[in-house]
């Protein structure tokens, strides 16, 4: 399974594919992995429940809107986390910055940069975030909690690809958080196991 030493060689090295379209709104998330005994975790938070947000309770990384105050979408990424839960990231976690997507409902830009923290990094959520959990990348991989998952959203029902993670939350891992770690998976010629097409 991956460990960070190969993914800072591979991710330092990848020129991150960006979107040449403009969109209404950019957002900019940081994935943090850690690791943790003989496994590489990623960091998963739960927003909190809000009415305005389209991810409202949903698990996703610390991230949110890139604002004019923002000198670029890295810095963003930071200002957020360090809001959101606590941890101000400095230039000694950055890893890399995987490939740029846009919302599959949303007309948004999102950009995702890459970290590594210590093992016994504190955090302090806010108001934003209700929850964080670490879950191992092979446990995100694993077949068996890949689900092929029946939301209604936005006014329909509709079927996405998913992961459930019980012991953490009743929310599963779906929408922007699982495509953009699907993208990041592809650097290493993994992927989950997408099962809508089983």
């Amino acid at each position: 399974m991956l460990d960070l030493a190969q993914i800072k060689d591979t991710i330092s090295k990848h020129q991150h594919h960006s979107l040449a379209q403009t969109f209404e709104r950019r957002a900019a998330v940081a994935m943090l992995l850690r690791s943790h005994g003989n496994n590489t975790e990623v960091l998963l938070i739960r927003r909190a429940e809000h009415k305005d947000d389209p991810w409202s309770g949903d698990l996703g990384f610390p991230g949110g809107r890139i604002e004019q105050s923002d000198v670029t979408s890295r810095a963003a990424a930071e200002r957020e986390t360090c809001e959101e839960i606590g941890f101000c990231l400095k230039d000694e976690n950055y890893l890399g910055q995987s490939d740029d997507l846009t919302g599959a409902y949303l007309s948004v830009h999102i950009s995702c940069f890459v970290y590594h923290v210590s093992d016994n990094a504190q955090f302090t959520l806010n108001h934003e975030v209700v929850d964080f959990f670490w879950v191992p990348i092979q446990t995100l991989l694993d077949p068996q909690r890949n689900q092929l998952l029946n939301f209604f959203y936005r006014g329909q029902d509709r079927k996405h690809p998913g992961v459930q993670l019980k012991e953490w939350s009743d929310r599963p891992l779906w929408g922007i958080t699982y495509r953009l770690l699907d993208d990041f998976f592809h650097l290493f010629d993994l992927s989950f196991s997408h099962p809508e097409h089983l």
